[in-house]
């Protein structure tokens, strides 16, 4: 018999009667309760199913960006899909970082500061004392916060009426809030510098020469849709912080709003206004920057978007663990670039269809990590807390939902891409060229859905470190891999290459729980 105290395990027999936790049983534990509406699947779920939503709507856009711009050729098709293909993997090198260190830092000093708290309540409704008026006084709470930030102090500004009321604790100042938005702005700037002055040299590195019948709209495209890398990073930064407040609600709904004027635009522009790819990435420009507008206002209301002093800003751990993130996102992202510069080379018959799997393979894969932002979430909250039983609980849950979702995924796709490619293109050849990657698209379902929860298990127990450095091993085997397939079988090798790393990914998130080695220690020594 054991029993919780202070979220460390108890046990009551003596040691010959202990029996140890096998860390591999993490994978199964309570596996028939994987989709049990209980406390924390009612939690993952709040967290998860508003996410799901929103990230799923973005790729949706661009899948209607797609499906318009297909209308108006595959030269175009093919041209858009390699100016996305460099935008993405170039925001991805800017951002994720970015937005995975934001909800875990969020997440920890929102889980400390509501610790301390609890540990010394405020009497909400103890009168002031008269001497104080309103706009004179302020009640600042400070406490440390994190393993890794000792020193540090998260700082909870009040602005206090007649009465300190729960209507009075509405803006707070947190350190990481205003870091995140700070450092995005920096980045966005410097995002659409990069690629409005590098476009030509990049697309060249794709391989679309100026030769290329691609060369003039992937360069149109791409220039345009870099006025819009601020909005993107901004957004991104700000969606980090309501993540890390565990609310997926807010960024759903500046999603959809944008999303919507994007779809609504699109028409208007391409066709009617006669903007062919132009309207396209104008579009998407403005509903970027209303989905920043819309965060940002309603951050506003919840928080102190700048601090009062620059040495508020946490720079130096943003930088610290976004650099390992920097390099982890670098990889993966070479090796979906090397992917896409690949089908690029043979064609824009390839590129294209290329263009069509690789949208609807993100889109899908982007719903496992609905999954993944939950576990970090929760799984930061709980570390800084200490309750090891629920960072166990969380992360067995999330990965065995994960393996459901990707099954499921799997079985529809299957059963339904061979028609949803149809709504893309109508040429033939580009068809035929869809076929070869659909059963890729599919298969791979389970892997993209493991290896995204492992990554939010792995940010949410701040394991940035082992995320770098086996993405980068993981990566640079992948990259031999695609250089070797991709001349020997063409679209499958390339394919095959893409199957490979997810493969890879997931192992990696398998042996860091299975071995129980770096935050997940504890489960070594763990008594049932």
């Amino acid at each position: 018999m054991a029993f919780e105290l202070n979220s460390e395990k108890v046990n009551l027999y003596p040691s010959r009667h202990r029996n140890r936790w096998n860390p591999l049983r993490i994978f199964f534990q309570d596996c028939r309760s994987v989709l049990k509406p209980d406390n924390l699947g009612r939690e993952i779920a709040q967290i998860a199913f508003p996410a799901a939503l929103a990230l799923t709507a973005d790729p949706l856009a661009s899948l209607i960006d797609t499906a318009f711009i297909g209308r108006i050729g595959p030269v175009e098709l093919a041209a858009v899909g390699v100016s996305i293909a460099i935008f993405n993997q170039v925001s991805k090198v800017f951002n994720f970082p970015l937005v995975s260190v934001t909800t875990s830092l969020v997440a920890e000093e929102d889980a400390t500061i509501e610790m301390f708290a609890l540990e010394s309540p405020l009497d909400i409704e103890k009168p002031i004392k008269e001497s104080l008026t309103t706009d004179e006084k302020e009640v600042q709470i400070s406490t440390t916060y994190g393993s890794e930030s000792k020193g540090n102090t998260a700082k909870v500004n009040m602005t206090l009426g007649s009465t300190v009321t729960e209507s009075s604790i509405e803006k707070r100042v947190l350190p990481s809030v205003s870091s995140a938005l700070v450092i995005g702005g920096a980045l966005g700037i410097l995002q659409a510098f990069i690629l409005i002055l590098g476009a030509n040299p990049i697309l060249n590195i794709m391989g679309v020469s100026a030769e290329s019948p691609m060369q003039s709209p992937a360069v149109k495209y791409l220039k345009l849709r870099a006025l819009g890398a601020p909005a993107v990073v901004i957004s991104l930064a700000t969606q980090g912080v309501f993540r890390g407040f565990k609310d997926t609600m807010t960024p759903l709904y500046a999603t959809v709003a944008g999303d919507i004027s994007n779809i609504a635009l699109d028409p208007i522009l391409i066709f009617l206004l006669s903007l062919g790819v132009t309207g396209a990435a104008i579009a998407h420009v403005v509903s970027q920057y209303l989905i920043a507008f819309i965060l940002l206002w309603s951050l506003h209301k919840r928080v102190v978007l700048l601090p009062p002093k620059i040495s508020d800003l946490q720079f130096d751990r943003f930088f610290k663990n976004g650099l390992l993130l920097l390099a982890r996102v670098t990889a993966v992202t070479f090796c979906l670039t090397l992917a896409a510069s690949m089908a690029a080379r043979q064609g824009p018959v390839p590129m294209a269809a290329f263009q069509i799997c690789m949208q609807i393979w993100m889109a899908t894969s982007l719903l496992a990590d609905a999954l993944a932002l939950a576990g970090q979430a929760i799984l930061a909250t709980a570390f800084a807390k200490a309750d090891l039983e629920k960072a166990r609980s969380t992360a067995a849950r999330t990965l065995q939902m994960g393996m459901v979702l990707g099954i499921f995924l799997a079985m529809v796709l299957g059963g339904s891409l061979h028609f949803l490619s149809k709504l893309f293109t109508k040429d033939i050849d580009v068809l035929k060229m869809t076929q070869i990657g659909i059963p890729f698209v599919a298969a791979t379902q389970p892997l993209n859905a493991m290896a995204f929860v492992f990554d939010g298990i792995n940010f949410g127990a701040s394991d940035f470190a082992y995320a770098a450095y086996t993405m980068v091993s993981v990566s640079i085997f992948t990259i031999l891999c695609l250089l070797v397939l991709s001349p020997l079988w063409g679209f499958v090798g390339i394919w095959v290459g893409l199957t490979i790393l997810m493969t890879l990914r997931m192992l990696a998130g398998v042996w860091r729980i299975g071995t129980a080695t770096g935050p997940w220690r504890f489960l070594k020594n763990w008594e049932i």
